[in-house]
């Protein structure tokens, strides 16, 4: 294929050619159209015709838009999204070629490595545009035939599921009188699913050989890592469209396991928790599902961060729990609060070089979205608190950027306050953080004009959330 790295097995024009109607619907069903000796052949879509869903000209054109939504870099081939349209005018034929007759292979994905709150790094894996363009297609069509198969527990990457819809799950549970849990930690979870595994769970739904095929090559394609090919003989790299669905269908035997047995948990991605009524059942049930995690489907149970606790303090999501009045609530764990001024620390520096306008703009975008994803938690104390330090670092950059003598005195005056003192304040030795805290400069630059001026605060983008 021009323009990328692609291996194959035969030549575009080597491959037997089949000519394609346009997808036709009868009686509520799809079904595609193959030409076979002169004759119109009806073949329906079902488990064992999944290839032609994926190749159906309307999930490609799904798939390609889906792609350019999400943008992304490029993988090894360093083709950018905006190069893929162009590419797929002169290369579509084949591409299509090549997966229908099974010599389509997928390039090694990027590896690139982000650092995690523990100050470890995890390892993601970005495929090229075109792999993602694929892994895009078969993630469409197979989920539906999957969706209805999972659990109502789970809620990791699944369409009009998310974050705050498990907490009032959790919620739910622990005001039933679950308030024991097993917080369950899988090791390395992406980096460690059994292919053999995963393809066996595949192939008792999918009935298309050529699509195992197809998800087989994916799982083994490697990773390049600084310019060196890796074999990867387990694990799904994450950075891909497929790998959230495919981690899905693998804990979805967790979760038929857990339901068998009667437990209430509450699952997103490798993230679970599992309730039981009393301390000693919890850590029976902890005992009993590492075995058959590690035994049945061949996954590594982290035991140090698998703990059995009261529901009090557990983090999940980046929220916690509490129980008050016999009422499950959530609050902002102690971790993410850290995470959160550190954030902030970072926007109002003094050294970053930013005008009013951008750090006012920072601000909001990270305030809003932070304030977006935690307003389910009780945290209006901890809101107050953390505006009034905030604002008293927008004081201290005002300051700073102030800079001149001459210019703090006239701003100061221009504010409000009497010409001695600004002279006074205007020519102090103190530091910007404890000027920024004196009475003078919260006289001069108050909480309203810093409103006025656009600068957000925490608790009123809350207010917004809960008006009362």
């Amino acid at each position: 294929m021009k323009g990328r790295m692609q291996k194959t097995l035969a030549q575009a024009n080597d491959c037997p050619q089949r000519d394609r109607s346009e997808t036709e619907w009868y009686e509520g069903v799809q079904t595609f159209m193959w030409m076979r000796e002169d004759n119109i052949v009806e073949v329906p879509f079902d488990k064992e015709h999944v290839l032609e869903q994926i190749l159906n000209p309307e999930n490609l054109n799904r798939a390609y838009k889906c792609v350019m939504r999400n943008k992304g870099c490029g993988g090894i081939d360093k083709m950018s999204c905006e190069q893929l349209l162009s590419w797929l005018l002169a290369n579509r034929e084949e591409l299509i070629s090549s997966l229908l007759d099974g010599s389509y292979r997928p390039n090694p994905v990027r590896r690139v490595e982000i650092p995690k709150d523990n100050g470890k790094k995890r390892q993601l894996g970005i495929p090229t545009v075109v792999d993602r363009l694929v892994q895009q297609a078969i993630n469409q069509a197979l989920m539906p035939h999957y969706e209805r198969k999972f659990s109502r527990s789970s809620f990791g990457f699944r369409p009009r599921k998310s974050c705050h819809d498990a907490l009032h799950k959790a919620q739910k549970i622990v005001n039933e009188g679950y308030v024991y849990v097993v917080d369950l930690d899988l090791e390395r979870f992406f980096d460690t699913v059994s292919h053999s595994k995963l393809i066996e769970i595949l192939s008792r739904t999918i009935k298309d050989g050529r699509v195992i095929s197809l998800i087989h090559k994916y799982l083994r394609s490697g990773v390049m890592n600084h310019g060196v090919f890796e074999m990867n003989e387990e694990g799904t790299p994450q950075g891909g469209p497929l790998s959230p669905l495919l981690s899905n269908i693998m804990l979805n035997e967790l979760d038929k396991e857990l339901e068998h047995r009667g437990h209430p948990f509450v699952r997103y991605a490798d993230d679970a928790l599992i309730f039981c009524k009393s301390k000693r059942a919890a850590k029976r049930v902890k005992a009993s599902i590492t075995r058959f995690i590690e035994s049945k489907l061949h996954l590594k149970v982290n035991n140090e961060k698998t703990v059995v606790s009261y529901v009090r303090g557990v983090k999940y999501l980046g929220y916690s729990f509490y129980v008050m009045k016999g009422k499950c609530k959530l609050m902002v764990h102690p971790k993410s609060k850290q995470k959160m001024k550190s954030r902030l620390k970072t926007l109002t520096s003094r050294s970053n070089d930013w005008g009013y306008a951008k750090r006012k703009q920072k601000l909001k975008e990270y305030i809003r979205g932070w304030i977006g994803y935690y307003h389910l938690a009780e945290m209006r104390r901890l809101l107050l608190e953390t505006d009034e330090w905030l604002r008293r670092r927008i004081r201290m950059c005002i300051w700073k950027a102030w800079k001149k003598v001459k210019t703090r005195v006239t701003n100061l005056i221009c504010c409000g306050i009497p010409q001695y003192q600004a002279y006074q304040w205007g020519n102090t030795r103190k530091s910007y953080w404890r000027t920024a805290g004196s009475y003078i400069l919260n006289r001069a630059i108050t909480n309203e004009s810093l409103r006025r001026a656009g600068y957000v605060t925490l608790m009123g983008e809350y207010l917004e959330w809960h008006p009362k």
